[in-house]
């Protein structure tokens, strides 16, 4: 078997996953291999999501490990035996890695709560609004690529349009900002009311008068996995996504979640104050 130069995220984060079942039960990597009758390098390739693994030694080595949550073993089997390719694989070599794995992870989401400050949420953005953002971040891309880049940032879209419940906070920055001119923006506020109106999507904006709010760092995404263990917060960076899942980091993240979640105005203010800035435009 040949080992994988570049695990996607979602294998890599199997194989962590795997580390830290083993880690916990005290088991060397050495043992672990006496036990599957493979070898130290065989396993240490398997956590790092290089080698993939068969239910029958995944359970096996849970067994081993005295692994104690029988729904995060059957989880990580779900995550050994899924081998499909998802649409996101249609764009390999036409976006960045990370922006694959990001969308597999929300494709496997159980939830999704992000909070944005200068822009609105990657997968509420009109076709337009994400053209005109492209082009300002990238203005010497070439269109073909750029219009690949629209292409799939649209087809992101399918979670909130599949029922994932989808909460997002959005800072009063982010409306206020005219990303390709008042008439874009214009048509991305009444999007944004339009898609508030599914059952699944929840809006909610801090405004500038938000008493105490003081910011919260940078903005986030909060995936939810099959189990709370397999959380993720996802962070924007200049290059590219960047996955968070330790948990005592996931912790605090909800923590900040929930301290967001204090400043923002019910969903019906909300909304009226989208209405408000898209009429000012």
């Amino acid at each position: 078997m040949a080992a994988k130069p570049n695990p996607t995220a979602r294998q890599a984060r199997l194989g962590a996953e795997l580390r830290k079942l083993r880690e916990a039960a005290d088991v060397s990597n050495r043992e672990a291999a006496e036990f599957l009758n493979t070898s130290p390098t065989q396993i240490s390739h398997i956590e790092a999501g290089r080698f993939g693994i068969s239910e029958e030694r995944l359970r096996r080595l849970a067994e081993f490990y005295a692994a104690p949550d029988r729904r995060l073993v059957d989880a990580l089997v779900e995550m050994a035996n899924d081998r499909s390719k998802g649409w996101w694989e249609n764009y390999r070599g036409v976006v960045r890695l990370r922006a694959l794995d990001l969308a597999e992870l929300e494709h496997r989401a159980s939830y999704v709560r992000t909070f944005q400050v200068v822009h609105i949420p990657g997968v509420l953005q009109t076709e337009e609004y994400v053209r005109a953002a492209s082009l300002f971040v990238a203005p010497d891309r070439p269109e073909s690529d750029r219009e690949a880049h629209v292409a799939f940032r649209m087809h992101r879209q399918t979670i909130v349009e599949s029922g994932m419940p989808y909460d997002a906070i959005i800072h009063e920055a982010a409306l206020r900002m005219h990303v390709g001119g008042p008439q874009v923006a214009r048509a991305q506020l009444e999007y944004l009311l339009r898609m508030s109106d599914r059952a699944n999507i929840t809006i909610r904006v801090i405004p500038f008068v938000a008493d105490g709010f003081a910011g919260a760092g940078f903005p986030m995404q909060y995936v939810g996995g099959v189990v709370p263990q397999l959380d993720t917060v996802q962070i924007d960076t200049t290059h590219g996504a960047e996955f968070i899942d330790a948990p005592a980091q996931l912790i605090r993240y909800r923590d900040r979640l929930e301290r967001v979640d204090s400043a923002a105005l019910p969903q019906e203010a909300s909304l009226d104050l989208v209405r408000r800035i898209a009429q000012g435009l």
